[in-house]
């Protein structure tokens, strides 16, 4: 491996290890100190922490799967999109940004997932954010990484397609 190479592996670690770590020594923190207690709330409601498990993936979807699918759905199924992403990031992405945007991606991924994995499938969320009943759902750090990652990527695609850098998927020639 070249050093390029190297110095990208280092950044994601870094990446990783910031992201992934933020969000379990949150969850931590809000077992510690929100569970079983009342939301505290802050900028005229606009930011609330409340503590609360999330038994499924997004809003819940999936809470009442059974078993047998969670752990395929829930559990084996993101464990391997991770586990590729982070190979494909190493051996194949030759964009460093890109592979630090997937990296973050991953990271709150894995947190959720081993809170899905040690926690009876249930995460722990309490960040909720907006205006009256215009709300967020009660989401963690890792949720906002894979959210920030994800929108973040979508728009380095989006200006390198428009810079000429990469074919867009509408206009690459099929054959």
């Amino acid at each position: 491996m070249n050093n390029k190479l190297w110095k990208r592996i280092g950044l994601m670690a870094l990446v990783f290890g910031l992201n992934y770590g933020l969000d379990r020594i949150t969850k931590v923190l809000a077992i510690a100190y929100l569970k079983g207690r009342g939301a505290f709330i802050y900028l005229n409601g606009f930011f609330r922490l409340e503590y609360a498990e999330n038994s499924g993936a997004f809003l819940s979807l999936g809470s009442t799967w059974p078993a047998a699918i969670k752990y395929i759905l829930l559990g084996a199924l993101p464990l391997a999109v991770c586990l590729y992403a982070l190979w494909h990031c190493v051996f194949k992405e030759t964009r460093t940004s890109w592979a630090l945007l997937i990296t973050t991606i991953v990271a709150g991924g894995l947190g959720n997932l081993q809170d899905r994995v040690f926690n009876d499938f249930r995460v722990v969320d309490f960040l909720n954010f907006g205006i009256g009943n215009f709300r967020t759902g009660i989401l963690n750090v890792g949720d906002m990484s894979v959210t920030f990652g994800a929108i973040a990527l979508a728009l380095v695609i989006y200006l390198a397609e428009r810079r000429g850098e990469i074919e867009s998927g509408r206009n690459a020639k099929k054959g």
